[in-house]
């Protein structure tokens, strides 16, 4: 096998040099209306030349190129998703080759494909874009620029061969008994009579079992039969292992030549998506279950991690998923309006134990369906289910993001109780793509569940039912704005999209700045193009305005949309692990948040901006995904003694604590109750011992709020009661934490600081904070003068008397440290 080296993505490079500064996505917008040329040579020696077979594999070519091998033309590519393997034997030469690969402005050849068949409906992006298999994100998002990008994004390389093994396709069928039946199937390109070996190595290389001297002329087959505690299953992260194994299959001719060899990784595991009736309310569960174990899946969205892909490296994606799994989070979904990620991304989801929701490639629009357009995508769907199959972290494959939400706000043909039709005659002909086309391909072709989209809820219902299938909930932020404590009443089946905005940290603000002090200010035109978002100074200014006294002072515009972003999202998780109750009961089985990531350096609903840098609301959603959580509301009710009067009534305030429990055994602990009057010296505190029901949440108090007298008038101003609950094991050690404060945040009158007794103590080694206060103190987050950054262990932190917290950190070394909280009197 030979590399082709030298065809890269020439326009990263010229982009680079801008590097997402300013408004410099506006100088280079000529680049995706050219047309780009790439040219190189390449050696091949005389062996390679005298092959049975040779063949140019082009992984992956955007979008529209024309490929000329020593001046003949070899193959015309017109979809970023698809890769080719061209026979150029007869074109080949021993010595020296010229390869050029002509490219077309993918923009122009869209609106040239679209003026030959009809413009559709779409959010985001120019309409052209649905006519083109190309990563949808490079028109422009809610949360990305226009960046067209051109070139080959993927390895080009020589093959030369007498036979090869050209597929493998490895079927684990896994009953409720985990008695795991293995179908190895492999096919042998050209047909020649030959025999295989098959074998199944555990992780460290011994051999688990194997078949010897199978027959193969095109094809072969060995087939398994393996007992449970025979393998080792695979895990998500935090329930059992990810042991990953590897099928060998070696092809020798009839003189024990070896033809070919390949492995490929595998894993033993039993993945279902249940739909099942619950006990007390209407609707049905969307939940995965693993092993025969149910999951709380909380994870976050992906979007490609960069507007530049050939940037993107193993070291990189493997630190962004990391990030996740120490966030505590076990699942992430592929959204659909980017691309199938690199293997690495796969790869290191398997081995940290990450589930994988994948979307295929269409996202918010009215697609075509037109007969060129669905060759294109079967081919593309094919390629892409065969790669990913083997994979254990790929649980679901879901056929577009929103599509169904753009046909019902357009209204669209769209009869959800027809289930038969053929749908490219309708003016929603992507229909026949989702119902027809894509599960065909997943069925023929893989074990993984079919989900038609994201969301979707199936059972004749709008993709806006709460009680079915997945929702995207978007009346936090867009929508009907609700406030976001209303999670409660928003929640779904399994939320696989919700979010609110916040800025990054402020390093990276000033990176977009690139030293314009000028526009350093919240309402600046360089500040709005690092926000993608429709509407967004209104969205963050109602929510900032309905929660917060705040100025716009650039650092403190920043802390408050962090800690509005942190507030938000926490809820969100704490609200809906209380609603996964034990089977039956499981009536939010899942939260992802939008989005884990950037594409550049922008304001947006990412927790981790495109430095990899966390938002505070990163900390927030680890805490609330610890496996054991403590968590309140506190309610007013009120009620009217006279129900012929509106004069008089009587206000109570309920408090409402619970814990969660993400392990498979019942947990002990004590639960310890802390209430803290803002502005005396008063407390309450009381204990009880619990028992946390194993992979479920558990009530464990509702009463009044202590403190908290009943009130007859409005004009009474309640107390600012501070509530602080502590899960505790048998030693003292803090398992979860959760301090609830009265909101608005507005309404609070702060403490002086000089009263809060806040001490910040770095540790003797240099790399950790110890934090203790005096006074309830609300959204800490920590921060050093400079350009260089810290690792922080926890952010937007809440603090009580008598719980100090010790922050570990990366990079601190010994540095003082700055602390902002509400009410610190910062402008």
């Amino acid at each position: 096998m030979c590399r082709i080296g030298s065809l890269v993505q020439v326009v990263a490079d010229v982009i680079t040099l801008s590097k997402f500064i300013g408004l410099n996505e506006w100088d280079v917008q000529w680049i995706g209306e050219a047309e780009w040329s790439f040219k190189t040579e390449f050696s091949v020696a005389d062996e390679e030349a005298s092959a049975s077979n040779a063949d140019l594999v082009f992984d992956g070519l955007d979008t529209f190129a024309t490929v000329l091998l020593n001046g003949k033309e070899i193959l015309q590519a017109n979809n970023q998703f698809v890769a080719h393997r061209v026979p150029v034997k007869d074109t080949l030469k021993s010595g020296t080759n010229e390869l050029v690969i002509n490219f077309a402005s993918a923009f122009r050849q869209g609106r040239e494909i679209e003026k030959q068949h009809e413009k559709l409906h779409l959010w985001n992006g120019d309409s052209s874009r649905l006519h083109v298999r190309k990563a949808q994100y490079n028109y422009g998002w809610d949360w990305g620029p226009v960046l067209m990008t051109v070139g080959p994004w993927k390895p080009i390389y020589l093959e030369t061969y007498n036979a090869r093994i050209s597929d493998i396709d490895i079927r684990i069928d896994i009953p409720g008994n985990l008695t795991a039946h293995v179908d190895v199937q492999f096919t042998l390109d050209p047909p020649t009579k030959a025999k295989a070996s098959v074998t199944i190595k555990k992780p460290n290389g011994n051999v688990l079992i194997g078949g010897t001297n199978i027959p193969v002329t095109d094809s072969g087959v060995a087939k398994f039969k393996l007992s449970r505690g025979v393998y080792d299953a695979w895990y998500p992260v935090g329930y059992g292992g990810q042991p990953i194994h590897a099928v060998e299959i070696e092809i020798a001719d009839e003189q024990q030549n070896v033809l070919d060899s390949k492995s490929q990784k595998i894993a033993f595991r039993r993945a279902r998506v249940v739909q099942d009736e619950l006990i007390d309310q209407e609707g049905r569960t969307f939940l995965f279950e693993i092993n025969n174990v149910r999951i709380f899946c909380g994870g976050s969205n992906w979007i490609p991690a960069d507007s530049f892909l050939t940037t993107m490296t193993p070291d990189r994606y493997r630190a962004w998923l990391r990030l996740l799994v120490n966030g505590n989070q076990n699942m992430i979904r592929v959204w659909g309006g980017g691309v199938y990620e690199a293997d690495a991304f796969y790869d290191i989801c398997d081995e940290l134990g990450i589930l994988v929701w994948q979307d295929f490639m269409f996202g918010c629009g009215q697609y075509p369906a037109y007969d060129s357009f669905l060759k294109s995508v079967e081919i593309e769907a094919e390629q892409n289910v065969k790669r990913l199959r083997h994979h254990p972290s790929v649980v679901i494959l879901a056929g577009n993001n929103e599509d169904y939400q753009v046909a019902e706000s357009y209204k669209l043909d769209l009869d959800y109780s027809d289930e038969t039709s053929d749908f490219r005659k309708t003016n929603f002909p992507a229909r026949h793509i989702y119902e027809r086309l894509l599960p065909s391909v997943v069925e023929k072709f893989s074990n993984i569940h079919y989900h038609r989209s994201s969301p979707y809820s199936g059972f004749g219902k709008p993709t806006t039912d709460k009680t079915y299938g997945d929702l995207h909930q978007w009346n936090v932020w867009h929508g009907s704005q609700e406030p976001w404590h209303n999670w409660d009443i928003l929640a779904g089946r399994f939320v696989s999209e919700f979010g609110m905005e916040g800025y990054p940290n402020i390093r990276t603000v000033d990176y977009w700045l690139g030293g314009n002090k000028e526009e350093r200010y919240p309402q600046s035109r360089t500040m709005n193009n690092h926000n993608k978002a429709d509407g967004f100074e209104r969205r963050l200014e109602l929510y900032l305005v309905e929660n917060f006294k705040h100025s716009f002072e650039i650092e403190s515009y920043v802390y408050y949309t962090q800690i509005m972003q942190a507030e938000t999202l926490a809820s969100a998780y704490r609200l809906w692990r209380r609603n996964w109750k034990g089977k039956g009961r499981e009536y939010t089985a899942g939260a992802l948040v939008w989005q884990i990531n950037d594409c550049w350096p922008v304001t947006s609903w990412a927790i981790v901006d495109y430095f990899l840098r966390p938002k505070p609301a990163y900390f927030t959603i680890k805490r609330e995904l610890k496996p054991f959580t403590v968590g309140m509301t506190r309610k007013e009710k009120k009620t009217f003694p006279d129900e012929l009067s509106a004069a008089v009534f009587t206000i109570e305030t309920v408090l409402e604590v619970w814990g969660t429990n993400s392990t498979l055994s019942e947990k002990q602990a004590t639960l310890e109750v802390t209430s803290f009057d803002l502005h005396s010296d008063w407390t309450d505190t009381w204990t009880k011992n619990i028992v946390l029901a194993p992979n479920s949440s558990t009530e464990l108090f509702k009463g009044d709020l202590p403190g908290q007298p009943k009130r007859t008038k409005l004009s009474e101003i309640p107390k600012t009661i501070i509530v602080s609950a502590r899960l505790l094991d048998k030693s003292g050690k803090v398992l979860g934490r959760y301090s609830n404060w009265p909101e608005p945040f507005k309404y609070i009158t702060f403490p002086d600081v000089k009263e809060l007794g806040l001490k910040a103590q770095i540790g003797s080694n240099g790399e950790s904070v110890q934090l203790s206060t005096a006074k309830p103190i609300k959204g800490i987050i920590l921060d050093v003068e400079g350009e260089e950054d810290v690792v922080w262990g926890d952010q937007a932190i809440d603090l009580v008397p008598g719980d100090p917290q010790v922050i570990t950190t990366v990079g601190l070394k010994g540095r003082e440290v700055k602390v902002r909280f509400l009410g610190d009197g910062t402008a």
